[in-house]
């Protein structure tokens, strides 16, 4: 019975307290603390793939995302404010000791109200006890991202030559690590 209950607590991240009080007092939830997680499934999929070429000039195919689902060291959650629509996605692979974040994304009518803070930090405490540290590459022509990996105490670690496809060719990545063990 416990592992069933603690299976679905892994599905639905669900604060019934502060989605009372949202209702009842309007003014006192933040609309970002409203905002949870949940695994991805496959009908979640034309919203994610929706978000995801409202974002890059070069998205994931659906096969990509497909191949995500059946891949096993790969977890895919989505992000939902209160209304059950899904405003962003995040994947991450972690295995041998390590993770990546592999996709994270913020519908641009949600960006900078705090989804994709809180997608990072919950891959960050799904990976700590899995992982030793938790890498990511991210566009240099992308300075919000950089500005918040930065601020989430990831660090520069190198470049990815002609990692991106780009418009006029490639254009790099740079490569971020966060260390999830704690310095003693």
């Amino acid at each position: 019975m416990w592992k069933l209950l603690h299976k679905l607590k892994d599905v639905f991240v669900y604060d019934a307290d502060r989605e009372f009080y949202a209702k009842v007092f309007p003014d006192s939830v933040d609309s970002k603390d409203l905002l949870r997680l949940r695994k991805m499934d496959h009908a979640d999929l034309q919203q994610v793939l929706k978000i995801e070429a409202l974002n890059y000039e070069f998205p994931w195919s659906e096969g990509v995302f497909k191949d995500c689902f059946r891949a096993m060291n790969y977890v895919n959650w989505v992000c939902e404010a209160a209304d059950d629509a899904i405003v962003g996605y995040c994947i991450i692979s972690v295995m041998a000791g390590e993770a990546h974040v592999m996709n994270i994304s913020v519908s641009p009518d949600f960006q900078r109200q705090g989804a994709g803070r809180k997608m990072l930090n919950h891959l960050i405490e799904y990976a700590r006890p899995r992982a030793e540290k938790l890498f990511l590459e991210v566009r240099p022509s992308n300075p919000g991202a950089i500005d918040l990996y930065r601020k989430t105490g990831f660090r520069e670690i190198g470049i990815r030559k002609g990692y991106y496809p780009a418009k006029h060719g490639r254009e790099d990545a740079i490569m971020f690590e966060l260390d999830l063990v704690p310095m003693l």
